[in-house]
């Protein structure tokens, strides 16, 4: 028996695409356990029959006609939820006893259903939603999944907020794939407070991350360099001139531990644009930094006294003065 007999039901495609193109003079289709439409006697492959997205209703008929009976696949939990039924798929209102039926149904498989389920459920949308507000890729989210399901066998959700581990495990995701996002932007699009956020993700570091040999990483600040460039509208040209005066600072001696890297991102940013074109204001930096006007002034001058900066980079002489070395 070879990997496509044991399909039992024969395909029957809803498009007429293959009897409008033919494959062969004598086309037999059938979906293998991987969803691919494939012929038989000549081996075509069509694709795959599996939708990645639910199509649109917009008017009443196309709302019964793509009504589903069951939600799509997930990967936690039963297939199939049973919820009080009144209608069926078309709208027909269901008899009472059918009615009945089913909020017995739902009520048995809702006793079935474990505690670490439920977290699911409630947990999943949370931080879809949240990833999508925070405009994260899918592998930083898939990995605030795996974080969370973690948290959720340990249950460390116990008697503490399930928004707030959300959030700590999205974070913690960002910080290991190292994106350039900040906990203070976290806590604000989750609506939670700075307390909370640090609370959860304490206990994720300690408890959750050495079990899944994950490494969490702090910020850094050359991706914010590109990031702050980038909402100031500043050219790439720019952007890779102070990356690169960062990382001379940091082969002179500069040193970074207990300084907000925030902060020594927009100093480079500053330095290099001071007297450019794309010149940029203090507060306008200050701004997108999320620092205030002296922290940025203050990492200006420690940059400035541990750096030399080769020729055609500008330096640092305080407030109001700048200039280059190869002038």
């Amino acid at each position: 028996m070879n990997r496509f007999e044991r399909v039992q039901q024969p395909y029957q495609p809803n498009l007429r695409e293959e009897e409008e193109d033919p494959c062969c003079d004598n086309p037999d289709l059938l979906v293998t356990e991987d969803g691919t439409r494939v012929c038989r006697n000549c081996g075509l492959t069509f694709g795959q029959e599996m939708e990645s997205s639910e199509r649109r209703a917009f008017t009443a008929e196309e709302v019964k006609s793509r009504r589903r009976t069951e939600p799509r696949w997930r990967s936690y939990g039963p297939r199939t939820v049973i919820t009080r039924f009144k209608a069926d798929a078309k709208g027909r209102q269901l008899p009472a006893k059918k009615q009945a039926q089913f909020a017995r149904l739902s009520k048995i498989q809702g006793s079935l259903i474990n505690s670490i389920e439920r977290n699911y459920w409630e947990a999943r949308p949370k931080l879809s939603a949240l990833a999508h507000k925070m405009n994260v890729p899918d592998h930083v989210a898939e990995t605030a999944w795996k974080i969370y399901t973690e948290v959720a066998r340990q249950k460390l959700t116990m008697g503490r907020s399930i928004e707030g581990f959300v959030a700590a495990a999205l974070y913690a995701s960002i910080r290991f794939h190292n994106f350039p996002r900040l906990l203070e932007e976290l806590a604000s699009e989750a609506l939670l407070p700075m307390r909370a956020v640090h609370r959860s993700l304490g206990l994720v570091v300690r408890n959750v991350l050495p079990v899944l040999n994950l490494k969490y990483r702090p910020v850094t600040p050359e991706p914010l360099v590109f990031r702050f460039g980038t909402e100031l509208n500043l050219s790439m040209a720019s952007q890779q001139r102070a990356a690169q005066l960062l990382a001379a600072a940091r082969r002179n001696g500069l040193q970074s531990i207990g300084k907000d890297p925030k902060g020594i991102a927009a100093a480079a940013i500053y330095m290099v644009t001071k007297d450019t074109r794309e010149r940029k204001t203090q507060t306008a930096i200050a701004a997108v930094a999320r620092i205030t006007e002296v922290t940025l002034r203050t990492r200006a001058k420690q940059i400035k006294g541990q750096f030399t900066a080769p020729a055609g980079f500008p330096t640092w002489e305080g407030p109001g003065a700048c200039k280059r070395e190869s002038d």
